[in-house]
């Protein structure tokens, strides 16, 4: 369980740092820069409580910009309005990892201008914080590095539309196969990470 204050914006459309486009539930925040991690955090699910009792979970979706404290979180102002009034502006709260119970499947998406020859790929509707992602390359795995942006990028196309193994914060590995290489298109898999 982490301290913090948590503090709102407005989040618009939902879509921020994470890039995972616009959301239909705006139960959401922005995950200050120490614990967002160089994205590690997007998609994760947090338990928010403020000392009144009253709590939310939300997707973190977003970075907060550089005047966010260690601990902090910026809520989306309908997020916020479940723990005080929008005009209280700042609370302290305590938060916590969680993993939903309804998360359904994981899909994968390649990052617009993939081919064979580079490739970005995202991890979409994972229970939990995704901590590594690899490629087949021939004989073995190659771990690809994470942007800020929440892609991993394989720049010189090794694995591109290979099979593709992602690990969560856990340590439970999941492997999928025949995702092809469709630019900007969500596909769906048949897996999902174990609920903790």
């Amino acid at each position: 369980t982490y301290q913090g204050v948590a503090t709102h914006y407005d989040a618009a459309d939902g879509n921020g740092a994470c890039s995972f486009g616009p959301s239909a539930d705006m139960m959401i925040a922005a995950m200050n820069t120490a614990d967002y991690e160089t994205s590690k955090a997007c998609g994760a699910y947090v338990r928010v409580r403020a000392a009144s009792g009253a709590s939310v979970t939300v997707r973190i979706v977003n970075e907060c910009p550089g005047d966010c404290a260690v601990g902090q979180l910026d809520l989306s102002v309908q997020a916020f309005a479940k723990l005080a009034a929008p005009a209280a502006g700042r609370i302290a709260v305590s938060w916590e990892l969680v993993s939903p119970a309804d998360a359904g499947t994981l899909s994968v998406r390649y990052k617009t201008g993939s081919s064979q020859y580079w490739c970005g790929i995202q991890v979409l509707g994972h229970r939990n914080p995704v901590a590594r992602l690899e490629v087949s390359n021939g004989g073995g795995w190659l771990a690809l590095p994470r942007t800020s942006f929440n892609y991993f990028l394989s720049e010189k196309g090794s694995g591109c539309g290979g099979a593709i193994r992602i690990t969560d914060i856990y340590g439970e590995r999941l492997t999928v196969d025949g995702i092809a290489v469709r630019p900007n298109a969500v596909q769906a898999t048949r897996v999902q990470f174990a609920g903790h």
